[in-house]
């Protein structure tokens, strides 16, 4: 009889045993463990990183200390070289981010000495900064120009209803007005007024008075739509008509869309009595090429 151990074969009988060691020749172990020996016999170490980094981002070499990729924990640059994860090494053996690395110079300055980029490039380093999730970079560029003025602008177009989908109406006027007659531009009315009752003449001196007096019905009798294509308002806040023309000509802008706009007169439509829509309307010129 024959008694198999976890190692070794022991049998009782010599001639038995010679037979078991023939046979052992038949069943050789592989020479590459597979995926459920390696991992039974070889743990996977955690990756070591030298103390002086070379880094290959996207194509261009940038070289740093360990250290200050590790600066803040809690960003993806110190998980990425805390050894937990594997990262792979170009030909010359530099680690490789599979990111564009124009402005990686400008990340690697913040965590080396807390340098902050000049301001053409602020909007631009952001964003690799949310990439990377480098969130003491985001606080420090989220309060200088031009991103604190955004974020004041921002809070301005929240009060815009629609605003983005406004927007996108233009565009899409726009851009169906100008194949339809095969032309290089295209023109569309835009309403935009900060008031949500009608001014006239009559009411300018009161019209504060004048707002609050009026009863629900007689609200309803100045109630009506523009005959324009895109409306924006009413709205309450400082800032006025001329700056939420700003905001829709610099977002159309940083699409790509050349715009002209100019003022055509008013909506000048009889209401009641003596009362008429004196809403400015504005011509958009949309120049696709």
């Amino acid at each position: 009889m024959v008694v198999v151990t976890g190692e070794n074969k022991v049998s009782g009988n010599p001639d038995d045993a010679m037979s078991s060691s023939d046979a052992e020749d038949d069943f050789q172990e592989p020479a590459t463990p597979t995926a459920t020996q390696a991992g039974q016999a070889l743990p996977l170490l955690p990756q070591q990183f030298p103390e002086v980094i070379p880094l290959n981002v996207g194509g261009m070499h940038f070289t740093t200390r360990l250290s200050t990729l590790r600066r803040y924990e809690d960003t993806m640059l110190a998980a990425m070289f805390s050894g937990r994860h594997y990262i792979p090494t170009d030909a010359e053996g530099r680690y490789f981010i599979d990111r564009d690395g124009t402005y990686f110079g400008d990340i690697l300055n913040f965590l080396r000495s807390g340098d902050l980029p000049p301001r053409e490039r602020v909007r631009a380093v952001y964003k690799e900064a949310q990439y990377y999730s480098i969130g003491p970079l985001l606080d420090n560029l989220e309060d200088i120009q031009p991103l604190k003025g955004e974020k004041v602008r921002q809070a301005f177009l929240g009060l815009m209803p629609y605003y983005k989908d406004h927007l996108e109406r233009i565009i899409e006027i726009a851009k169906l007005r100008a194949m339809q007659r095969k032309a290089r531009f295209a023109k569309l009315k835009v309403c935009v007024f900060k008031e949500e009752m009608p001014i006239t003449p009559y009411e300018c001196p009161h019209f504060n008075s004048l707002r609050f007096e009026r009863s629900e019905s007689e609200t309803k009798l100045f109630e009506h739509h523009c005959e324009v294509d895109v409306s924006f308002g009413p709205w309450e806040a400082v800032a006025d008509v001329y700056d939420l023309l700003h905001c829709i000509v610099t977002d159309l802008s940083d699409r790509g869309i050349t715009v002209d706009h100019q003022c055509i007169g008013v909506c000048d439509k009889h209401l009641i009595n003596h009362y008429y829509c004196k809403r400015p309307i504005y011509e958009f010129k949309i120049t696709w090429w």
